[in-house]
């Protein structure tokens, strides 16, 4: 009897799934996407009837097409399951096209998805699958699409213009242009003074601290010291009383479970983990951890949504699971339902927010066998689950206004009177800041107060801060930019072509290369850098998965804008752009210095090249002038230069440190670390050099002799070829091994 053969993407399902499934069943991987886009060519062809897309196998994919093809060709029934998302469509359109070369019948190719490994889920995907749902093909064909136009016809025009190597994205450069339209905002921010007034008021044996917040009818705006004195002065001469109190109950009501925008955010908040960390350890939690057992576990749902929809079933175990544990006063007389901000679509319908599978498998279980970050994730997924199905917490609130001549003073004190969802899920920051002012149960209204103390305070305001991870996240979520599920990626690549830099409290910089690429391509590509545009086009994809628009109508929408400002912005031959800046060449004196980019990052410069050559490197000052860096003197050695006498010198080259002397160039000797065994190869000094990847070990007599070892050494024989060292390499633990550099030889020391 044939058996059946059941697709997913990533092997690490494999062992969680196959545990659901009896001996009749094969599983097998495409290990992400096996085909794509030609690599060194757009690969879309526009006539007028229509757009073809051409489709090669990804590198290194062919082997896995023709093992799941060879597989698929003996067996009775195929089930693509990859994930439930428009990549995961694309993929089983993908294989499933392969496949139908070599089943005859096209019929016993089936469609299955699940929005959790479970057995039940599987199951039910199993008898009842489906088709390829070529809107959500056409949907991801399109973004495909669109991002390689971008990608592909935007960067060379960078690299002519700019410096080689860099990049433009559809969704990247509008993420890239939210940093710096920040960074402009901090830069042009002008503060402004203002002064807060504090009473503190004796009421019997107590002291009663309020804010100042009217003075007559209007509300009290104090924007400099002359007239914080004059009204301090005036208060003091007030008799006060209180004039009001109001008491009343106020809820809190519990946040939805997460999904994907919101995890990201909040375990970068409350965890410090990166957005690419959260979305690594997420995909482990929902494909299967072993929890104790032979077979692994899947702890969470589908960790790429949109949604907040919950399963009944989910709702149900949640429910009793709360009832049991915390008792009826914290289960609502029905479940919480939540709806999420975007619109319903049919390519996200199906999905559920981000929960755990199985709430019983607490967090307590679960750090049993997790590593320590999984367990984490975990506990903050299932918190925020089981908290958005329990009853709002209860303050008792009493606002005191206390009254002086025009003057009012406000003070408002918050009691948790019922935790409610708190008990499980109490990490907003509001909730720490609640029960700080504790108001005397005796207070009552026309009760006379002494006043003991008047504190003015200047406060100057702020600008907007600079992004971090989950708040750029936030942001592009908020303005419709991308898709939480290629947000890791947007964020990575502005980083990886040093667009942007971290400061000192992980929040993005952007540099001055990023500054000049995204000012170049707002002035040249209006539409692509349009953040609503960006956002527009977004909701189009969803129309396309929704059926609502055709693939091709978007793309030739687009192409037609497009390609007339790309001809535009490729056609103008004018000088590679410079950002000039205030500092004044300090050689000629004759111009402003302009910002450079090289082979090695962006540096200053004088525009007078190669009249004036003067060059320095960059850095801002603390209120964000860009300046010379000073470049640090060499450091004299106490060690004589063992060819002329003079003393050697630290120096900072291109690979790092180095000893030289200091009679250059006169003397040109350079100090090299020289190892205790001669070169085997020649008996030439064997000696320590520099290079782009680190340091290694080579012969005195290059190019002659060309022995070289990478990495470092210890000079120790070895034990077996007799060898006089042996490579040294330390892990991440520190863990120490010793190998001999002669692969026929093998040793290996531990």
């Amino acid at each position: 009897m044939k058996k059946r053969l059941l697709i997913v993407e990533s092997p690490a399902k494999i062992k969680t799934i196959l545990k659901f499934l009896g001996n009749d069943y094969l599983l097998m991987a495409t290990f992400g996407h096996v085909k794509d886009l030609p690599p060194k060519k757009i690969g879309v062809t526009m006539t007028e009837d229509s757009i073809s897309l051409e489709y090669v196998p990804i590198e290194n994919k062919d082997k896995v097409i023709a093992e799941i093809c060879k597989t698929a060709s003996k067996c009775s029934e195929v089930f693509l399951a990859p994930d439930p998302d428009r990549e995961g469509e694309m993929i089983a359109w993908n294989i499933g096209q392969e496949i139908a070369k070599v089943i005859k019948d096209e019929n016993a190719i089936h469609r299955i998805s699940f929005n959790e490994i479970t057995k039940s889920a599987v199951l039910q995907a199993i008898e009842n699958p489906g088709e390829i749902d070529m809107q959500k093909v056409a949907a991801q064909q399109a973004r495909r699409v669109l991002d390689r136009w971008v990608g592909y016809e935007v960067s060379p025009i960078l690299w002519r213009k700019v410096a080689k190597g860099l990049s433009a994205g559809r969704v990247q450069s509008v993420a890239l242009r939210l940093i710096c339209d920040r960074e402009m905002e901090i830069r042009n921010f002008k503060p402004e003074e203002y002064w807060s007034i504090t009473g503190d008021f004796q009421h019997g044996e107590s002291i009663i601290s309020a804010a100042l917040t009217h003075i007559g009818t209007k509300k009290a705006e104090v924007t400099n010291e002359t007239d914080a004195k004059a009204i301090v002065d005036q208060i003091k001469k007030a008799p006060y009383t209180i004039d009001s109190i109001t008491d009343k109950t106020r809820l809190k009501n519990a946040l939805p479970p997460f999904m994907t925008s919101t995890l990201q955010q909040t375990a970068f908040n409350q965890l410090g983990f990166s957005v690419k960390k959260t979305m690594q350890l997420a995909q482990q939690l929902y494909e299967g951890i072993p929890m104790g057992q032979d077979a692994p576990v899947a702890l969470i749902t589908y960790m790429r949504t949109d949604s907040l929809r919950i399963a009944d079933s989910a709702l149900k175990q949640a429910r009793d699971f709360i009832s049991k544990q915390f008792g009826s006063s914290y289960l609502p007389p029905k479940a919480n339902v939540f709806d999420g901000k975007k619109k319903k679509v049919a390519a996200q319908e199906a999905h559920e927010a981000v929960r755990p599978i199985d709430v019983t498998i607490t967090p307590e279980i679960a750090k049993r066998h997790l590593q320590k970050d999984l367990a984490r994730l975990y506990e903050l997924i299932w918190k925020r689950f089981v908290a958005s199905q329990m009853t709002p917490a209860q303050y008792a609130q009493r606002q005191v206004d206390i009254k002086g001549g025009q003057f009012t003073f406000r003070v408002t004190g918050s009691t948790l009177i019922f935790d409610g969802f708190l008990k499980v899920y109490f990490v907003d920051e509001d909730d720490e800041k609640e029960n700080k002012v504790i108001l005397p149960k005796d207070l009552a209204e026309k009760d006379p107060l002494a006043l003991k103390k008047i504190d003015p305070k200047q406060h100057f305001t702020q600008p907007p801060p600079r992004f971090t991870e989950g708040s750029l996240v936030k942001e592009m979520e908020k303005n419709g930019i991308g898709r939480p599920s290629t947000y890791a990626a947007v964020l990575n690549t502005i980083r990886a072509r040093s667009y942007t830099t971290l400061d000192e409290r992980k929040r993005f910089v952007p540099t001055e290369l990023g500054t000049l690429v995204t000012d170049l391509l707002v002035a040249n590509l209006p539409d692509i850098m349009n953040i609503s545009f960006t956002a527009h086009m977004e909701e189009d994809l969803d129309k396309i998965a929704n059926g609502e628009m055709e693939r091709d109508t978007l793309l030739r929408e687009f192409y037609t804008t497009f390609q007339k400002d790309l001809k535009k912005f490729a056609g103008d031959k004018g000088k590679k752009p410079v950002k000039e800046t205030n500092v004044r060449c300090p050689e000629c004196k004759k111009a402003n210095l302009v910002i450079r980019f090289g082979k090695t990052g962006e540096f200053l410069g004088c525009p007078n090249y190669p009249e004036c050559k003067f060059t320095c490197n960059i850095e801002r000052s603390p209120e964000g002038e860009i300046q010379c860096k000073e470049i640090e003197k060499p450091q004299l050695l106490d060690v004589a230069c063992p060819n002329c006498g003079k003393p050697l010198r630290q120096l900072i080259g291109k690979f790092g440190p180095f000893i030289a002397c200091s009679g250059y160039p006169e003397c040109k000797y350079i100090h090299q670390t020289k190892a205790g065994f001669p070169c085997p190869q020649c008996g030439g000094d064997i000696v320590k050099r520099r290079w782009r990847g680190g340091t290694f070990w080579g012969c005195s007599n290059y190019p002659k002799c060309k022995f070289a070892v990478f990495g470092d050494i210890e000079e120790t024989p070895c034990p077996l070829c007799k060898l006089p060292f042996l490579i040294k390499k330390v892990a991440k633990d520190g863990t120490v091994t010793l190998i001999c550099s002669d692969k026929k030889c093998g040793y290996v020391k531990k």
